[in-house]
């Protein structure tokens, strides 16, 4: 029996696939420090848990509107438009399992078979998997590293608009190398979804999970919010991975097409989640702000160890949680083949686990310098510590 031939299409969330090679590791009796996941320890606060158990104990465990229950629509529109300094409706929100179901419906909704359409590379390889799954021609843009971190080739992305193109992409404070858009890149970005007539997906994942400064939407920016759907997930800034729980903000039309995929999809977004769901966005922040301060010092932690390990570079990011170091002398030094073989030496002669550059999307031609990705979100600073001071003494052992 022959199966559909687009599954051949299909990618996957590649640090999965790093993860088992740790847990195969940590099988055979090693310690592991896994870097590779972006996932978080941090418990569940407190009153979410109590909303959700509330809403069970209700009865609010059957079937409920396709586009989420009126007053988590509401809450939301309050929540993402006041942060974004922009006001919308709660016909706008599409309440959905998470972020990832966003970005295959939008994709679904603006793109035809043998349309093309604008990613970031390195990047979220849901992105491209996408695309490609869904028939259409997947164009990446790359960043260029530069004195004050990754920024966009806004040049390449230029180049790559067709009279095919339909929509581009675009993840400000980026996974997974933690990049944040300066305003006259958003701005430019902005500036060629007009010019090009672009829908925009703006994956803003990360929003809100930065250790100084303010974000900016680009659907914020003069005639981009017609054009622009917004992905928000609650697994990040509440530390709410396993709940699955997200939205689109989108234009009316959009919105209106995205209901009718939840109810052909999975009919709805489980009901008592989403009463958590409010309760995380109208209750208490301080877990919040408790997380990010947590967060904040493993950043520092894993960036002095890092920066003090032979042939390793890296910025440090003022937003989400990962560490996107260049290795590439570190390679050399401990006399790996490639950044594959060096990740391998390194999970068996430490117990360090990472995702590689390459596990973020086909590498581009003319791309010299390998990175690496540490995900500091799921391991305790002691871990951390630990973790990466026995990487650097490997490497230092070579040098």
């Amino acid at each position: 029996m022959k199966l559909a031939s687009r599954l051949d299409n299909l990618g996957t969330e590649t640090a999965f696939a790093v993860a088992a090679a740790a847990a195969d590791w940590k099988a055979q009796g090693h310690e592991v420090f896994p870097f590779h996941l972006g996932d978080l320890d941090v418990p569940l606060a407190g009153h979410i848990v109590e909303a959700m158990n509330a809403a069970i104990a209700d009865g609010k465990t059957g079937y409920c509107p396709g586009p989420g229950i009126p007053e988590l629509r509401a809450a939301l529109a309050d929540d993402i438009g006041s942060r974004r300094g922009m006001s919308f409706g709660p016909d706008e929100v599409t309440v959905m399992t998470g972020g990832k179901p966003v970005i295959t419906k939008f994709l679904q909704a603006v793109m035809n078979p043998g349309d093309e359409v604008l990613y970031p590379n390195p990047g979220f390889p849901i992105y491209e998997s996408q695309i490609e799954y869904l028939g259409g021609h997947g164009r990446s843009y790359r960043y260029l590293p530069t004195d004050d971190g990754f920024r966009i080739d806004l040049d390449q992305v230029r180049d790559a608009i067709t009279d095919k193109t339909v929509a581009i992409i675009y993840n400000d404070l980026q996974n997974p190398i933690s990049a944040e858009s300066t305003d006259a890149e958003r701005e430019a970005i902005a500036q060629l979804a007009i010019e090009h007539d672009l829908w925009v997906l703006s994956d803003e994942a990360y929003f809100e999970m930065r250790y100084e400064g303010t974000s900016t939407s680009i659907a914020s920016l003069p005639g981009m919010r017609e054009r622009t759907c917004i992905l928000y997930t609650f697994s990040k800034k509440f530390a709410m991975t396993g709940s699955r729980l997200g939205c689109a903000v989108a234009p009316a039309q959009m919105s209106t097409v995205f209901s009718t995929m939840n109810t052909n999809d999975e009919s709805c977004t489980t009901h008592y989640v989403q009463w958590a769901g409010i309760a995380a966005l109208t209750g208490t922040q301080e877990p919040v702000a408790d997380m990010l301060a947590t967060l904040k010092a493993r950043r520092d932690a894993a960036c002095e160890i890092v920066g003090d390990t032979p042939g390793m570079s890296v910025e440090t990011p003022r937003s989400t949680f990962y560490l996107f170091p260049d290795v590439t002398e570190a390679i050399q030094i401990v006399g790996a083949r490639d950044v594959g073989d060096f990740a391998t030496q390194a999970l068996h002669a430490t117990g360090v686990s990472f995702c590689t550059r390459n596990h973020f999307g086909r590498p581009q031609p003319g791309e010299d310098r390998s990175y690496i990705r540490f995900a500091y979100s799921g391991l305790p600073e002691e871990q951390i510590r630990r973790g990466l001071g026995g990487l650097r003494d490997w490497i230092g052992s070579h040098a």
